[in-house]
Order: structure tokens, then C-alpha cells, then sequence
């Protein structure tokens, strides 16, 4: 994993299409803003992990 600080206003690339802003950090939060294509799936981990462990209970279940 690389792990990179920024500042308030800084962003990083990722590839050519996708670009990450740190739009605000107070109280231990931080609002990121994404830039990227519409083709660009974005979800947020506690999501996809929800989804993954739900299509696993109904795997048990059947």
C-alpha cells in the first residue's frame, strides 16, 4: 500500500483520468473529492464489504 500525506487543497493522480483532492479534514474526518469518468466505479469499502458478506450469508442459506 502507498501512503501518502497531503495537505488541505493537494491532490493526487491516479493513472490519467482519476484525480483524488483532500477537500477538508477536521476532527479526525477527512472529505476527499474525486474527480474521474463516469466508466470509473467508486464505492466506498464498508459498501463492497457489506455486499461481499451478504452474498456470503446467502451462500450458508442456500
Amino acid at each position: 500500500m502507498l501512503i501518502l500525506t497531503r495537505k488541505v487543497g493537494e491532490s493526487i493522480t491516479i493513472g490519467d483520468d482519476a484525480t483524488i483532492t483532500v477537500v477538508a479534514s477536521k476532527g479526525g474526518q477527512v472529505r476527499i473529492g474525486i474527480d474521474a469518468p463516469k466508466s470509473v466505479s467508486i464505492t466506498r469499502s464498508e459498501l463492497s464489504e457489506s455486499q461481499t458478506n451478504d452474498n456470503e450469508q446467502k451462500a450458508k442459506e442456500n
